[in-house]
């Protein structure tokens, strides 16, 4: 009988195993739901071919772009660009970061088992490891609960607190009126990517994979002077000292940030987003970043193949007359449209994509390097050409598409096909960017709203 039951549990765990599957290829069971819903503030863009490049004559003879057929998948992209309030949430979790750094660094243990573990649970600081890069700041591998960052004591009088954190201000003879006021040089972003493309070039197979991690160092906090310093003989004070924390600006485009800074937030944006899905249990979600030069022309036109406008028609008023964009009209009459520099985002009317502002207000960078010869050498299927220029490379190596048009540009430079470029390293007063997600899987079931993975 002993004998009988011992060869029974083997057939048993065996038949369990194969119950559901009953001996035939079925995969992996159990995997978590692809359900995947519109992020809050984007706009589906849909797969499709367009036409990219010049549908009207080329006043300035560039001749850096030709016509050509396209091809791209479906993705999100932001219904605005970027603005003060969304890009200062991630300058706060910078310096919230930071500032839970230096606390526990400082051993000022009281305010951290208070506030920091989001399961309640009480730290031992003679565990407490911290990782490399504010981005994965983690505390005895316990996330952080940042929802409650707003309660460290900044202004506090208890000198523990005050000495704890006084690398992060001003010192006092850099202050202006004795205000104590955070040093924004000492905001730093320390993250890290991927090289793919790099690693899709190595033969070796048996290569260490940390040869393809890169890591990164970003001020994150915007360049306000670029108010003057991008204008001779004006007055723009008033904009470097409150564009961007004043609350009247809150909802208007954020400017002063260079092509490096609004990559790094791309990338915290990802990291953001997927602590929380992490947190839940469902899976990561597809990674932000900013548009290449294709992606950016076929979300402009909004399935309008050949008009020069995102609103269609080769004018730049609506049949009353109204201009349809921020920019500088006529001769210079800056305010003839409405606005005399940057104006809310959504002020004027969408494309029939749902995008907002995708001519003037401020021009928006983009991820592809700016070549003159790209529109030839580019594959017509997803067309993208990406280079990390360094410090010390030339500054032609250092060039990154902008488009879209600005405040304070002619309307040529709002036409859908128009390139032009900025540096990399450099900041401008008008220009900002809005983020796209490459949307996983071939297109939405429903033309409208939460969708499935298929």
């Amino acid at each position: 009988m002993k004998r009988l039951f011992l060869f029974l549990i083997p057939l048993v765990l065996l038949g369990s195993c194969n119950r559901s599957s009953r001996g035939h290829l079925t995969g992996v069971e159990d995997r978590p739901d692809g359900f995947y819903a519109d992020p809050p503030g984007m706009v589906f863009i849909p797969m499709g071919s367009f036409t990219m490049g010049p549908s009207d004559e080329d006043p300035a003879y560039g001749h850096t772009a030709v016509s050509r057929t396209i091809s791209l998948p479906a993705f999100y992209m932001d219904e605005t660009e970027i603005t003060n309030n969304q890009y200062r949430q991630f300058v706060h979790w910078v310096r919230d970061s930071i500032a839970m750094r230096m606390l526990v660094e400082n051993d000022y243990v009281e305010f951290i088992h208070d506030d920091f573990r989001e399961d309640g649970r009480r730290f031992d600081p003679e565990l407490v490891e911290l990782t490399w890069g504010n981005d994965i700041l983690q505390l005895e591998n316990v996330p952080l609960n940042w929802s409650r960052a707003g309660r460290i004591p900044y202004n506090s009088s208890d000198p523990e607190v005050i000495d704890a954190l006084r690398d992060l201000y001003l010192e006092d003879h850099e202050r202006f009126f004795r205000r104590r006021e955070i040093d924004t040089r000492k905001l730093v972003y320390q993250y890290h990517r991927v090289d793919l493309r790099r690693a899709a070039r190595v033969s070796e197979r048996d290569t260490p994979r940390n040869e393809f991690i890169i890591r990164e160092q970003t001020a994150v906090y915007p360049d306000t002077l670029a108010w003057i310093r991008d204008f001779s003989y004006t007055y723009n004070e008033p904009m470097t000292q409150r564009y961007f924390w004043h609350p009247t600006y809150d909802h208007y485009p954020v400017v002063g940030v260079n092509w490096e800074q609004a990559r790094a937030f791309t990338v915290w944006r990802t990291n953001l987003l997927n602590s929380y899905l992490a947190g839940r249990e469902r899976p990561y979600a597809m990674e932000f970043s900013l548009p290449s030069e294709a992606e950016w022309e076929y979300a402009a036109r909004g399935g309008l193949q050949h008009s020069p406008y995102p609103w269609g028609g080769p004018y730049v008023r609506n049949a009353e007359g109204c201009f349809l964009a921020n920019f500088k009209p006529l001769r210079g009459n800056y305010i003839g449209d409405g606005g005399y520099q940057t104006v809310i985002v959504g002020h004027y009317p969408p494309n029939n994509f749902g995008l907002f502002d995708m001519a003037g207000n401020v021009s928006e960078w983009t991820r592809s390097v700016y070549d003159e010869s790209f529109y030839i050498i580019g594959h017509d299927m997803n067309p993208d050409y990406q280079y990390d220029a360094a410090p010390d490379d030339p500054p032609v190596m250092k060039r990154k598409v902008v488009r879209g048009g600005s405040w304070k540009d002619v309307g040529y430079f709002l036409q859908v096909s128009t390139r032009t470029y900025e540096y990399q390293d450099t900041a401008k007063s008008y220009i900002g960017f809005r983020c796209v997600q490459t949307y996983p899987g071939r297109d939405r079931r429903d033309g409208r709203g939460a969708s499935n993975v298929y």
